[in-house]
């Protein structure tokens, strides 16, 4: 795909929307905790998910345009193959038809921007495994007005609310940075999904039926997958599948070590927790979810929280690091939710 345009900074901001302590000296003030609490956080992680945390990553604080322009360029890039194919293939079929493929990649471009504007408003935080320009990144990026706008908004302790939002991020980069193969699983999956991503014959008329199926079943037209999965091809839908069950399993172990050492070592972890679980399932929000695919990123959470304090539960904690053993040991999604046929196969 081609570069962002200057515009899609312009759009990301519209949407995105501001606070007005993001740019004043609350900002610093912000940046050198995030540093300070990264280190800090970086010793405790290893102890207690059994992963080795090398080295310490670039931490950074952006504000909700930056993110939004971030990952929109780093999708771009991902998606380069696909859209290099499509241009050729455009090319091939008239002299008028690369100015419609420039269209359709702005258009792509747009719809991407404000689907992330919306986000921009709630996220915290992200470990980023690939930089806008493709090379691998080990990068922990902090929402800076989303992080000063919840701590005010519910009078949290900004030292206890920053050091619990970088345990969760510092978790996830143990899970990349420690289990050697996680990296390239995943990306695996991502180049599968985009691979699958080429023109499918029928494809319009094979969505009617399905939408015309749900409706006489009595099931939702759009389900948890949103407007993806309903377009997704078979290829896509088993390769969805995993992504799922590998982002559960992440978001999962994640939030439980969050929750456990926050509880260890912060006097109102207990509350950030209520505040942060009650907000991921704010009704306001849940068509938008449920339409965009969402729903499922927040399912997610609880799914995977589940499983994991399931196997816990029922094999001890170290059964829990029998998922990162290989990609043979990850759990389906089935598995996922029946986290004892998962144990059955693997411990």
């Amino acid at each position: 795909m081609t570069p962002i345009r200057p515009g899609s900074g312009r759009l990301a901001d519209r949407i995105a929307g501001t606070y007005p302590l993001a740019e004043t000296y609350h900002r610093s003030a912000l940046e050198a905790d995030m540093i300070r609490l990264t280190g800090q956080v970086s010793r405790l992680v290893p102890e207690a998910t059994g992963l080795d945390l090398p080295g310490d990553p670039t931490t950074i604080v952006i504000g909700r345009s930056e993110w939004i322009e971030r990952n929109v360029a780093s999708f771009s890039h991902l998606m380069e193959p696909l859209q290099r194919q499509l241009t050729e293939r455009l090319e091939s079929s008239g002299p008028g038809a690369r100015g419609v493929g420039s269209l359709a990649n702005r258009m792509v471009q747009a719809e991407l921007t404000a689907v992330l504007g919306v986000i921009a408003r709630r996220v915290l935080g992200q470990y980023e495994l690939v930089l806008p320009t493709g090379e691998d990144a080990d990068v922990v990026a902090f929402v800076g007005p989303n992080i000063l706008q919840l701590e005010r908004a519910h009078q949290f302790r900004p030292e206890e609310f920053r050091f619990w939002v970088a345990l969760h991020e510092l978790t996830h980069r143990a899970q990349f940075q420690g289990v050697p193969w996680l990296r390239a699983y995943f990306m695996g999956l991502v180049n599968d999904l985009v691979e699958h991503s080429k023109p499918e014959p029928g494809r319009l008329n094979r969505v009617i039926d399905e939408v015309t199926r749900r409706r006489y079943s009595g099931g939702p037209v759009i389900d948890e997958r949103g407007l993806l999965g309903l377009f997704a091809s078979s290829e896509q839908n088993i390769v969805i599948d995993k992504v799922q069950a590998l982002m559960s399993l992440l978001e999962g172990h994640g939030h439980v070590v969050m929750d456990r050492l926050g509880g260890q070592h912060l006097r109102t972890q207990e509350r950030m927790s209520k505040v942060l679980k009650a907000r991921r399932q704010d009704k306001r929000t849940a068509a938008f979810f449920r339409l965009t695919g969402l729903e499922m990123k927040m399912n997610q959470y609880r799914m995977g929280e589940r499983f994991i304090e399931i196997v816990e539960r029922e094999a001890g904690w170290e059964a829990v690091g029998l998922a990162f053993r290989g990609a043979g040991s990850l759990p389906t999604l089935e598995e996922i939710e029946s986290p004892e046929r998962w144990l059955s196969r693997v411990a």
